[in-house]
Formats: structure tokens, C-alpha cells, sequence
């Protein structure tokens, strides 16, 4: 995807799954109260697959003590406009330290980019996630199982133990991009990247200028959903 401008490309964004309101019979009030009650439990659904969607206990993930924001990125690492958000993302991280982030890969450019993911994924378990994402963002052109190859020698990847963990972990790994081609297909995503900020969406590109901006409306807007209703009265 190409970059978006901020205002117009962000939308606040509603997870439902397969709700569907039933009106029944021709009593007004009853049709009314039972819209209302599906609505609510879509609400309630929406609320889960978000939750599920920015926790994951395979995706690898930034979460520093006290975050208040959460970012989920979806990208495939020969996207070339994912390549130049990694950058603003990394900026973001060293200078908000209450962001959390959450890498969902999303490898829709082949088998080059499925191997890269899937890789990336396993590296966490020897704690080399953050350099060798870094390195892959960094490669040019298309990838190949050598360049791949390349980006773990320079992050400092034990490629031994990496193919340990890619076979010791291969069903966990398989269904955690299972489930990130599923959240993308109900989030609407037609290409990379797509970022979840809060409940904003982004589908698209975004400098750091833009991601800050979003990222105070995502604070401002969970600032306002914990504060106390007034009592009733």
C-alpha cells in the first residue's frame, strides 16, 4: 500500500464476527430492544477480537512496563512502503517508552516473504527478534532463502538453533499466521502495512510525524473510556 495521508486514512474501527441483527415479528418496541441487545454483544465481540488481535502469544511483541497505547503492525517483509514505516516505528519506540507494539507478520508476497516471516517468528526464542526484523526491513529487493540467510548472520542469529526452533515451534508459528490472515481479512486490510493503532486503523503508509499524532489520539481516546461515569441522579 502506498502512504495515506493521516486524516481520512485513520477510522476508528468496529471487529464484528458473523453478528447478524434479527428483527422479529412487527412489534416496533420488541425489533428496537432486540437490535439493541445484538448490538451490544457485537459491541462485546468486537471488543474480544481486538483484544485477541493486539495479544498474542506468538506474535512477537514490544511491551515496556506502564504502556498505555498498543500498535499492531501487519506487514510482509519485501513490502517496500513496510520498509519505510519500520524506521518511524523504531523511532516511536525509543522515544515513547509507554507504546507497546505488536509485529504481525503477514506474508503475502510469496514464499520468500512466508520463510521470512516464519523465521522472524522463531528467532524470538533465542531473544534476537528486535535485530533481526531490523535487518530484514533493511534488505533490498526481493528475498531469497540466502538473503534471508544474510539478515540473520548480521543480527547474530545461531542459525543451528533457529532451525531447532522453527521445527520444535512450526505448528504454534503456522497458526499464529493463521490467525494474523484471518484478523486482516475482518479488519477489511487489502495489503501491507496496516497498522491497529488503539482502535484506529491505518491502512497503509505513515511517516513519524503522523504516527505520533495518532498515537496521542489512541492515548486520548483510552484516557476517556477509563474515566468514571457520573452517578446516575
Amino acid at each position: 500500500m502506498k502512504k495515506l495521508p493521516l486524516i481520512g486514512a485513520m477510522s476508528a474501527i468496529a471487529l464484528v464476527a458473523g453478528v447478524a441483527v434479527l428483527r422479529a415479528g412487527d412489534d416496533g418496541a420488541h425489533a428496537q430492544s432486540a437490535t439493541g441487545s445484538v448490538d451490544a454483544q457485537a459491541s462485546a465481540e468486537g471488543e474480544r477480537i481486538r483484544h485477541e488481535i493486539q495479544n498474542d502469544p506468538v506474535a512477537p511483541t514490544v511491551a515496556p512496563q506502564g504502556y498505555d497505547v498498543t500498535i499492531v503492525v501487519f506487514s510482509d517483509y519485501q513490502c517496500p512502503y513496510c520498509r519505510k514505516v519500520h524506521p518511524a516505528l523504531e523511532a516511536l519506540l525509543r522515544e515513547d517508552k509507554k507504546v507497546k507494539l505488536v509485529y504481525r507478520d503477514w506474508p503475502i508476497f510469496g514464499a520468500p516473504s512466508t520463510e521470512a516471516a516464519r523465521a522472524a517468528i522463531a528467532s524470538q526464542y533465542q531473544g534476537k527478534h528486535a535485530a533481526f526484523n531490523d535487518a530484514l526491513m533493511q534488505s533490498q529487493g526481493k528475498l531469497s532463502s540466502e538473503s534471508i540467510r544474510a539478515a540473520a548472520d548480521r543480527a547474530g542469529v545461531d542459525w543451528a538453533r533457529l532451525q531447532r526452533d522453527l521445527t520444535q515451534h512450526r505448528t504454534e508459528i503456522d497458526q499464529a499466521l493463521g490467525r494474523t490472515s484471518r484478523y486482516a481479512a475482518m479488519m477489511g486490510l487489502s495489503g501491507t502495512p496496516g497498522l491497529l493503532i488503539g482502535n484506529y486503523l491505518i491502512p497503509g503508509s505513515i511517516d513519524l510525524a503522523n504516527l505520533r499524532e495518532a498515537v496521542t489520539l489512541a492515548r486520548s481516546q483510552g484516557q476517556q473510556m477509563q474515566e468514571p461515569r457520573p452517578a446516575a441522579g
